[in-house]
């Protein structure tokens, strides 16, 4: 019992003693530590990366790559400083033609980098292939336009005048094999069932948007629209190109319709000059059913609806 006493005894410490122990501790920690980065290590080391061209002049397709890791042999407190990434400059790669440039192979570069890190030696470059895709820049101007309007209004209203659109034309500039294969017109997007006059900026998208400055980005989008309202009668029906030595059979003389007229002109609507035609220039004998092609309806109406007819040579 008296050995167990005096062991006890012997790492008992108060709360002083036991201070000036982590002291100890912690100035020896210390001291090893700085102690090691005295010394010369090897070790890989990723560095920032970046690329010294005419950004005024040229544009990267594709990102660039940020990093590159290296394999170095150096002081300890400079592999320290490096790896902690404190005041640690990016490598530069001049590119003096970059649109020329496809890769770099890593282990032609120690000698550009040997200049760049003070303090380090580069035994070789672990990063084994570095791509790049630079292109000139180039600009060309580009109409704007928007497709088949009438599809997205909505289908009890219809377009009145012509689409406006300030400015018509935009200026891009990109990457020089992008920019020639852009196609014009550049088509808007605009919202479906518009059932209201429409006035919008509206953003020019563009594939590959993040390469592309679009001077300006966005265009006014003016139309007016308005509702229609369905009348259902009857027109005459007519055939035309009847083949010669043929007598067609039809069983009506008038068809039925449903034809669309602008509200503010239903008024100012006659039925009587609308005919519906048969064209029969490509038709073989025998029985088969036709649309008819309706004209003579004033520029303020359109069909809705027509029946198929059959007709029998």
């Amino acid at each position: 019992m008296g050995f167990f006493r005096s062991m006890f005894n012997l790492f008992r410490f108060n709360k002083t003693n036991w201070r000036a122990v982590a002291l100890c501790v912690f100035a020896a920690t210390i001291f090893w530590f700085f102690n090691a980065l005295n010394k010369s290590y090897t070790t890989n080391i990723t560095f920032p990366l970046a690329f010294d061209y005419s950004h005024e002049n040229y544009v990267a397709v594709s990102p660039l790559p940020k990093k590159i890791r290296i394999n170095v042999t150096g002081i300890g407190w400079n592999l320290f400083r490096k790896s902690a990434g404190v005041k640690v400059a990016p490598l530069v790669i001049p590119l003096n033609r970059p649109s020329e440039v496809r890769k770099i192979v890593g282990s032609t570069l120690p000698p550009l980098f040997s200049n760049q890190l003070d303090g380090l030696e580069i035994n070789f470059v672990v990063t084994d292939t570095i791509y790049l895709n630079v292109q000139p820049k180039a600009g060309r101007w580009l109409t704007v336009a928007v497709d088949s309007v009438e599809q997205n209004i909505k289908s009890n209203y219809t377009l009145v005048g012509n689409v406006r659109i300030v400015p018509d034309s935009i200026f891009v500039e990109g990457p020089l094999n992008l920019v020639t294969k852009l196609k014009e017109p550049i088509q808007l997007a605009i919202p479906q069932n518009i059932d209201e006059n429409y006035r919008q900026d509206v953003e020019v998208v563009l594939p590959d948007g993040q390469l592309f400055r679009r001077n300006p980005p966005t265009v006014d989008v003016v139309f007016d629209v308005e509702k229609l309202i369905e009348v259902r009668d009857s027109i005459k029906l007519e055939l035309a190109n009847v083949p010669s030595g043929t007598w067609p059979v039809i069983g009506i003389k008038k068809i039925p319709v449903t034809i669309g007229v602008r509200e503010s002109q239903v008024s100012q609507f006659d039925i009587n000059s609308a005919r519906a035609v048969l064209d029969l220039k490509d038709f073989r004998r025998g029985d088969r059913k036709l649309i008819p092609v309706v004209h003579g309806l004033p520029s303020f109406s359109r069909i809705v609806k027509i029946d198929s007819i059959r007709i029998r040579l």
